[in-house]
């Protein structure tokens, strides 16, 4: 049994930095594509980035591009979603989700994650 749990969100001002923390515990060993997703009140749930933890390899939303960092930390079981440069449209309840499979770049299906955190809001404003 896994489970998910982000922190660090909060509220900072456009242009400020935030860093989500997405801590896996349980069989952890079963899992290969870790994603943040954010909603926005009102929208849809949309995929922000990926990584694929046996290989490293990463996929950003084009809106977070060169903004967003995700990283892993294999010993601490932790993947990390670096945010900088946030602007008000980055407002929105961030979810990480993991699944057993890797991931597929360039598509934000949420078919492949088989759990999910219960999410952390961040405001920017």
């Amino acid at each position: 049994h896994v489970q998910l749990v982000e922190s660090g969100g909060g509220s900072v001002q456009p242009g400020g930095s935030l860093r989500l923390d997405c801590a896996a515990s349980g069989h952890t060993s079963s899992l290969n594509c870790i994603g943040w997703f954010r909603q926005a009140p009102g929208k849809e749930r949309e995929g922000v980035a990926t990584i694929t933890l046996e290989t490293g390899n990463t996929d950003y939303a084009d809106s977070v591009k060169d903004r967003f960092t995700i990283s892993q930390d294999g010993a601490d079981n932790t993947v990390y979603l670096q945010m900088n440069s946030l602007k008000p449209e980055d407002t929105g309840m961030y979810y990480c989700a993991a699944g057993p499979w890797v991931c597929v770049v360039g598509s934000w299906s949420r078919s492949i994650y088989t759990i999910w955190g219960q999410g952390t809001q961040v405001t920017v404003s």
